[in-house]
């Protein structure tokens, strides 16, 4: 089981840092969906290191991991309103480019950024 945590509500232009254990950890992802909408891929994370982000939070957003903990952190700055959404982790692999999720997702937690 994947427990993400961290989440909570902020004011737009503040930050937050999402963590989540994952175990036999390598490569990892962020998800995130906003309200009323699709989940997207927030940000990956190889198993050499290698980190990759959605255009939006380029920049703003940054993976990391500490393999001696199997934990993954996603560091949320200047957040904006539109990053208000549930986010999950997940373990995962690449393929080539292409990054696939296993198949264990945790409950997520929720980000709320107010302008």
């Amino acid at each position: 089981l994947l427990m993400e945590s961290g989440g909570g509500m902020v004011q737009a232009g503040e930050s937050l840092t999402l963590s989540c254990e994952i175990s036999g950890l390598n490569a990892a992802g962020w998800y995130r969906q906003p309200p009323d909408n699709q989940r997207e891929l927030v940000a990956t994370i190889s198993r050499g290191g290698d980190t990759d982000y959605l255009d939006s939070v380029k920049g703003r957003f940054t993976i990391s991991k500490d393999l001696a903990k199997n934990t993954v952190y996603l560091q949320m700055n200047s957040l904006k309103p539109e990053d208000t959404a549930v986010y999950y982790c997940t373990g995962g692999t690449f393929i080539g480019i292409k990054y696939y999720p296993q198949s264990r997702w945790g409950q997520g937690a929720q980000v709320t950024v107010s302008s």
